[in-house]
């Protein structure tokens, strides 16, 4: 699945990714998607926790050559 708009937050560490998520996600249409791709591991558990948290949806997760990738759906 192809996103809306894709940030790049490769190389940041935690919290970083996730206030870059938050203030990214706000530019992305309702119902459209936010590629965040991230080196940190503790993103994994971060992204699925930001989710919950602000009710957006986690539509996909992976994991290839260190890069962590998360589709985040808009649902606001």
């Amino acid at each position: 699945m192809t996103a809306d708009t894709t940030l790049d937050a490769k190389g940041l560490n935690c919290p970083l990714p996730i206030l870059r998520a938050k203030k990214a996600i706000k530019d992305v249409p309702s119902g459209g998607t936010l590629e965040v791709l991230a080196t940190d591991p503790g993103s994994v558990a971060d992204f699925e926790a930001f989710c919950r948290a602000t009710g957006h949806g986690l539509v996909e997760s992976g994991e290839e050559g260190g890069v962590y990738r998360f589709l985040i759906k808009n649902n606001s």
